[in-house]
């Protein structure tokens, strides 16, 4: 697993034309668009990235981890057939190490520009910077606040700065695109269309031509992407921008696309599934209500109510999205006046129904 956490199943409108390629293969899925699939080292193992033919050449649509498993992948594709021709640039969704880490290997290898919306690129040069850190009090704090134990807080302490081993050393300079931005790939145009909650700014690509649409982690058809608070912005509200980010998608990309997600298959529903995504959080936002009724309980406590799959404390990367996904929906509670919180003197936070 990298940012994902289970939800409802898959919405029965959902079709699925295509069978996934293996690991070192490819599948055309539209004229010119290829889908590759790479190996990941989680429980999520694998991750969907597009090549889309330009003219002599060929564009690359997030990357892979940073990993010899994802480089073992991509070798065999880059010395025949389409991608053995001139990689003409890099197009990255968003910053986590699954979709960007590979981007300075491939940007510096052919001496090509990254293309990324601002605030993801930003955010991944700031999270790449703490490797080698020591873990910050402020997060320390957050997680305490949020009713870790000392082994959990330990655990935290040891596997602070390792986001940056998951990427190859960034690009020194990228090009920015932004929502609405259009361009040119093998003569069809294709549109950005951000969204927010699940990162800071994240680009989906949509060509209306060839009836496509790239959601990366935005939209996915079996599993939900993780909305997160972190301990660098502990009073952000990300759920508010990921119910607003799946009503934006929906009235600017119609419904007749191929969806090409980073993870699970390409399929068609594009408007079930995004229907469906908010039904899930509405029904975990219902659960969460009626736990908050019983009595306070700190961020630890509502787990149960928020997830179908238990959250084992000895699992840092596991508790550590847990947490982050819980204090969210919290901070959604809060922000719309259905909840409060206090601190103890230990520094940890309860909450209240309003």
């Amino acid at each position: 697993m990298t940012d994902e956490t289970a939800t409802e199943p898959t919405a029965p409108a959902l079709t699925y034309p295509f069978t996934a390629p293996e690991p070192g293969a490819w599948i055309e899925v539209a004229p010119g668009v290829r889908w590759i699939r790479l190996p990941l080292p989680f429980k999520l193992d694998h991750i969907n990235v597009w090549a889309i033919d330009d003219g002599d050449g060929w564009v690359l649509v997030d990357t892979g981890m940073n990993t010899d498993e994802s480089l073992s992948g991509w070798i065999p594709l880059l010395t025949e057939g389409p991608m053995a021709r001139p990689l003409k640039g890099v197009y990255v969704t968003h910053m986590h190490p699954d979709h960007v880490g590979l981007a300075g290997w491939f940007t510096r290898r052919a001496n090509v520009p990254l293309s990324m919306t601002r605030l993801e690129y930003l955010s991944c040069r700031s999270a790449v910077a703490d490797t080698g850190r020591e873990a910050p009090a402020d997060g320390i704090n957050f997680y305490r606040r949020a009713g870790w134990s000392p082994l959990a807080i330990d655990a935290y302490r040891s596997r602070f700065g390792g986001f940056g081993k998951m990427i190859h050393a960034m690009p020194d300079s990228f090009r920015r695109i932004r929502d609405g931005d259009e361009f040119v790939l093998g003569g069809n145009t294709w549109r950005v269309v951000a969204g927010w909650g699940h990162s800071p700014e994240h680009a989906c690509f949509y060509c209306p031509a060839l009836k496509l649409l790239i959601s990366g982690d935005q939209v996915l058809p079996r599993i939900s992407s993780n909305v997160s608070v972190h301990a660098s912005e502990p009073e952000a509200d990300p759920m508010s921008e990921w119910y607003a980010s799946l009503a934006k998608v929906k009235a600017e990309v119609p419904d007749d696309v191929l969806v090409l997600p980073a993870h699970n298959d390409a399929f068609h529903g594009l408007h079930a599934r995004l229907e469906a995504l908010g039904r899930g959080q509405d029904k975990a936002f219902e659960r969460l209500r009626r736990t908050l009724k019983t009595g306070p309980k700190r961020v630890i406590d509502v787990f149960g109510a928020l997830f179908a799959r238990p959250i084992d404390a000895t699992d840092a990367p596991l508790l550590g999205m847990a947490t982050g996904e819980s204090t969210a929906c919290l901070n959604y509670l809060i922000g719309r006046g259905e909840a409060t919180r206090s601190l103890d003197e230990h520094g940890v936070a309860w909450y209240r129904a309003s």
